[in-house]
This record gives C-alpha cells, sequence and structure tokens, in this order.
C-alpha cells in the first residue's frame, strides 16, 4: 500500500517483474530517472505544503486529509472486490489500516515538532531496521553500527532537544517496519493492489471522527484545506503513479538506492521550502543514515549479480 513515503511511504503499488526478466536492459531509463526523482521531491514537498495548514487544522487535520486521498486514489486503481474477501484476507487487511493510519500521525506530529529532516531520517529507520535484520553478514552489521551513531548524534542529549517529537519518529520508524511484513502479508493474499486499497478505505474511515472533530472545533480556511489537499495529491496520490511507472522502467536496486536519500531531500526541503536549518551534527546524523542504508543495499546486490555470472 504505500500511498505515504513524508515522509511516510505512499501505499506500496504492486512491483512488476524486473526490467532485465522482462527482456529489457537492466539500466535505469531516463523516463524512469525522471520519474524516480519527481516522486521524491513531490513526496517531501507536500509534506511540507501539508505542514502550513498544522496552525489550523493540526497534524490529525491533515492526515485526515492525507487519509481521504489516498484512499480514493487506491480505491480507483486496486478496485477491491471487498464481499469476496475471507477472514483470512481481512484481518491483515485491517492491521494495514491501523499501522497506515498510525504512521502518518506519528510521522506529522514529528515533523511539527522537530522538522522535516530529523523526522524523515528517524522513520526510516523502519526498513532499514526489516533490511539488517534479515542481514548475515559483518558488512551489514557495520551498516547497522553507522546507523546507531547516525540516531545517537540526531538525538544527542541537549536543551533544545524535543524528545517527543524524536519518539513520534521512531513510532512512525516502527510502523513503516510492520507495513512493510503486513504489506507482505497481503500480497501474498489478495491480488493487484486490491488489498492496499482495501486497507486504505478503511483507515479513511478510521479518519472520518477526527475529520468532523477538526472541522467543529477548528473551521478550517480555504488556505489551510488547500495545503491540507495539497499534501495528499503530492505525497500520496503523485509518488504512489510515479511509482508504478518507475518500478517498470528502473531496477529495483537503483529505487531502492535513491529511496534512501529521501532524509536528505526532507532536510533539503524544510530548509528552502520552511526555514528549518540543521546543524553539521544533525547533517552528520542524516547522512550516517543514508550512508548504512545505501551501504545495505548496494551489499545486498552484488552477491546476487555474482551468482548471476557464474551461470
Amino acid at each position: 500500500m504505500r500511498l505515504a513515503r513524508t515522509s511516510a511511504p505512499a501505499p506500496v503499488p504492486p512491483v512488476p517483474a524486473p526490467a532485465a526478466a522482462a527482456g529489457r536492459p537492466a539500466r535505469p531509463s531516463a523516463a524512469g530517472v525522471v520519474a524516480m526523482v519527481s516522486s521524491g521531491v513531490s513526496n517531501q514537498t507536500g509534506a511540507a505544503i501539508g505542514s502550513l495548514a498544522f496552525p489550523v487544522l493540526g497534524p490529525a487535520g491533515v492526515v485526515a486529509v492525507r487519509q481521504y486521498v489516498a484512499a480514493l486514489v487506491l480505491l480507483a486503481v486496486g478496485r477491491p472486490r471487498l464481499r469476496t474477501f475471507t477472514w483470512r484476507q481481512w484481518w491483515p487487511v485491517l492491521l494495514l489500516a491501523v499501522v497506515f493510519g498510525t504512521m502518518n500521525l506519528s510521522l506529522y506530529s514529528a515533523v511539527d515538532r522537530v522538522g522535516l529532516g530529523l523526522a524523515v531520517t528517524l522513520e526510516f529507520l523502519g526498513p532499514l531496521t526489516i533490511a539488517l535484520a534479515a542481514a548475515r553478514r559483518r558488512a551489514d552489521a557495520c551498516c547497522a553500527v553507522i546507523a546507531a551513531v547516525g540516531v545517537g548524534t540526531l538525538m544527542r542529549p541537549r536543551p533544545s532537544a524535543d524528545y517527543v517529537g524524536m519518539g513520534l519518529g521512531l513510532l512512525a520508524a516502527a510502523c513503516w517496519a510492520s507495513y512493510i511484513l503486513l504489506n507482505r502479508t497481503v500480497g501474498r493474499r489478495l491480488p493487484g493492489a486490491q488489498g492496499s486499497a482495501a486497507a486504505a478505505g478503511v483507515s479513511a474511515l478510521l479518519f472520518l471522527p477526527v475529520g468532523l472533530v477538526v472541522v467543529l472545533r477548528h473551521p478550517p480556511t480555504a488556505t489551510a484545506l488547500a495545503c491540507a489537499v495539497a499534501a495528499g495529491v503530492l505525497s500520496s496520490a503523485v509518488p504512489y503513479l510515479a511509482d508504478l511507472f518507475t518500478l517498470r522502467r528502473v531496477p529495483a536496486p537503483a529505487f531502492g538506492l535513491f529511496m534512501s536519500v529521501n532524509p536528505v531531500l526532507a532536510a533539503a526541503v524544510g530548509r528552502v521550502g520552511l526555514g528549518q536549518r540543521l546543524g553539521w551534527a544533525e547533517w552528520a546524523g542524516i547522512g550516517a543514515v543514508v550512508a548504512a542504508n545505501a551501504l545495505s543495499i548496494l551489499g545486498t546486490e552484488r552477491p546476487r549479480a555474482g551468482r548471476v555470472r557464474d551461470r
């Protein structure tokens, strides 16, 4: 499902066969690279624009709108046949819906407290942990140490540290890790994007009371509502559709490697668009997490390439 990569990942599109397996060169096409870069920039820009609505709607209100947009896009693309779902198919879908909503809410709340760059970097510990947990090489242990040093740098004690915000970022990371594992289960039990679409729809329903409370307590201005809708479109709809296009034209390793740069993109967008400045220590911490993720991806793919050459 991934209609979230803010910062929070966007619902994960079904991954098509790798380019090489389909008889195409395993090299990223120019169009694929453009779509991949556009997806990342759109995702982080949407998060930044959504944060402009926080003073009126709060993070919960912005996330509610995002969930509605995500549901509309995924239901249109996935077209789930809900009446045919069995309980064995429904329970991971329901869990995925809860995790999806919690992930976005904790991430946007973290963005509100600690800024876009730091929040997204902490969130990326989720998929990195999943990758390293399955690894058995010394290089992966080194990646884990590098990531731990980066996190320690970001969360070091200082007067201005907002540990609640950092904790929310770590909660988003735990949710993203759960999201990945649940997506695998849902993908095995339901065809295409039906499971992701159903989960997005359930998550949107769960956020209807949130949206109602926000509207009653803090009537939204036209500007705030436009910012929230823009966040949903730029951080959900655009990345989802761009990733569908990209995954057919860019090898999975290249796609994963670019995804690891998202914390840097988030920090840059936060600096340019929101005036959120980071010190050298924060940049070093972000760089360490990105490096650990990139090295983990590169190290995983090399043995596979070697086995292909041996055959």
